[in-house]
């Protein structure tokens, strides 16, 4: 199953007062697991930006002054969502404002609800917390996701977030993607050339970088599970073996 994690930030709340978005922020999952594949763009309004906005995302009217407008991205967009499940946190608020900016891009777009299915995690958090605050913050630190570095919103930031929460929240240490390998980003071939042998496989080391940010995750993990990361014990276990060796 394909989804795909989304946020927006934008010039203020009220897309009926002409407010517009500014930032789009996606991550992909395949069989919730995260792919790698991210869409990603800031957006030129062609409005002002609302003070209360700007303290909540930091983004500036200045720096948006070159940026593309939504139109000259929605095509590319759409075609990175279409036939998605879209994870959204209180996503009537983002597809209210991403249905007027297909709206004023090229009616002929559609909406949102046309191109990708909508799960909205902030319902799912209420039936699962009532009677709790349930914004993306508090999740946050209800289910051990670490969220120090997001001083400011950010769409790609917080949909990685999300992307975090949702796994916790929907299905725990078991689907954080620790179980295989992550798939690199491939073309599928038509026709003859499908056809031809498939060449050997070639196995990929792990560069310094990627094996911090494994060491780190399982740190993560280990925490979450109070102790009981199996993956970091069979690491320690290996290594142990071979500096033994």
């Amino acid at each position: 199953m394909r989804q795909v994690v989304l946020d927006t930030e934008t010039t203020g709340l009220e897309v009926a007062k002409g407010h517009r978005i500014i930032e789009i922020g996606c991550v992909e999952l395949s069989e919730r697991r995260p792919t790698r594949r991210t869409f990603h763009c800031y957006l030129n309004p062609q409005r002002a930006i609302d003070e209360g906005a700007l303290a909540v995302h930091g983004i500036s009217n200045e720096f948006l002054s070159d940026k593309p407008c939504f139109s000259d991205i929605a095509t590319e967009f759409l075609a990175f969502i279409e036939g998605a499940e879209l994870i959204i946190h209180n996503a009537s608020f983002d597809v209210a404002f991403l249905d007027a900016e297909l709206a004023l891009a090229d009616v002929r777009l559609g909406t949102i609800a046309a191109h990708a299915q909508i799960l909205d995690t902030l319902v799912l958090a209420r039936q699962k917390y009532p009677g709790q605050k349930n914004n993306l913050d508090a999740l946050c630190r209800r289910l051990n996701v670490d969220n120090r570095h997001r001083e400011l919103h950010g769409a790609l930031l917080d949909a990685h977030l999300l992307l975090e929460v949702y796994l916790a929240m929907t299905g725990g240490q078991g689907d954080l993607g620790l179980t295989g390998a992550v798939e690199p980003e491939r073309t599928v071939a038509c026709g003859p050339r499908a056809q031809r042998q498939r060449p050997l496989l070639r196995v990929l080391r792990a560069n310094c970088e990627e094996l911090a940010c494994h060491a780190e995750r399982l740190q993560h993990v280990e925490k979450a599970s109070k102790d009981r990361c199996i993956w970091l014990r069979d690491d320690q276990n290996n290594h142990s073996r071979a500096t033994a060796v």
